[in-house]
């Protein structure tokens, strides 16, 4: 897999957001790392140290009225993201073609807004 995105730049990014989203009541869970190295069924880690080969990093974020988004970043440049604001409206977004760890960070401003509203809103 291409290493588009460096996913330690992502999971600063990921830091960087989590104070903002707990204060506007949102529950954000550890990162989640993939080994690309580890032998199959690849486990997930939390510990940034035990992985020596990233090819992915994830989160949960939950919400008011069982609110839930989760996103998984890839090092190739594409992310499953999965939400549920309700249960008339869930599914997935698209997100392909990242480039950066900043164009990760911007699209998951908008992944946070259209699952939970602006951050005024949250609460």
């Amino acid at each position: 897999m291409d290493r588009i995105v460096d996913l330690d730049e992502a999971a600063v990014v990921l830091t960087e957001r989590t104070a903002g989203w707990t204060s506007a009541g949102l529950e954000v869970g550890r990162a989640t790392w993939r080994d690309a190295s580890a032998p199959w069924p690849q486990p997930l880690e939390t510990d940034r140290i035990r992985v020596h080969d990233p090819d992915s990093i994830g989160v949960t974020l939950s919400g008011p009225a069982e609110a839930w988004l989760s996103v998984v970043l890839f090092r190739g440049g594409w992310a499953d993201v999965d939400f549920i604001v309700d249960l008339d409206h869930a599914g997935c977004l698209p997100a392909s073609e990242i480039t950066s760890a900043s164009d990760f960070g911007a699209r998951m401003d908008r992944w946070v807004t259209h699952t939970f509203g602006s951050p005024g809103s949250i609460q």
